[in-house]
């Protein structure tokens, strides 16, 4: 009896190995597959939006240039003195709003912009666009879902995956 129970028991333990060996190896192939699905997922979703901030563009009908990092902008008014520097305190005059013209939100109604560039709070496409600027100027920024609130949007206003369109006016600078 004892052989019995001793054979059981290693078969037992070398069924256990082989099956979580097994599903190692499923589970490092769902993994490489899923990664491999997102990355497509993602680049259709970044052709999506430049598709959409285009068609937006070409019924603003002005000169907009882009950054390497994906941030679509227009400067329609240079300022006077030096560019914005990160960990100055800057206010912005502001109006935000969706591509298809919805405001979201403005500082006539909501109050002026303050922040210290560099140190995060803003969107990160608007940290980037500012340093562009000098006092007194005036631009367009239009930023992809990733430059702006990502996947989930505000939680107020924005919606999940949304463009927006910031148009700008710097007031001061310290």
């Amino acid at each position: 009896m004892n052989k019995i129970i001793k054979y059981t028991i290693i078969l037992a333990v070398t069924m256990a190995a082989l099956v979580s060996c097994n599903d190692t190896d499923k589970t490092k192939r769902r993994r490489y597959i899923s990664q491999e699905t997102l990355m497509n997922v993602n680049k259709k979703l970044v052709n999506s939006d430049v598709a959409k901030i285009k068609r937006y563009i070409d019924s603003l009908g002005v000169d907009v240039k882009t950054t390497q990092t994906g941030l679509w902008y227009c400067i329609s008014k240079s300022g006077e003195g030096a560019n914005v520097q990160k960990r100055q305190i800057i206010t912005l005059k502001y109006k935000l709003s969706l591509l298809d013209g919805t405001e979201c939100y403005n500082s006539d109604r909501d109050g002026l912009k303050v922040f210290e560039v560099g140190h995060g709070g803003v969107e990160s496409g608007l940290e980037e666009g500012v340093l562009m600027l000098k006092k007194g100027s005036k631009a367009i920024f239009i930023l992809p879902p990733y430059l702006a609130h990502g996947l989930l949007g505000d939680d107020n206003k924005i919606p999940a995956r949304s463009s927006i369109v910031y148009d700008v006016e710097v007031l001061s600078i310290e």
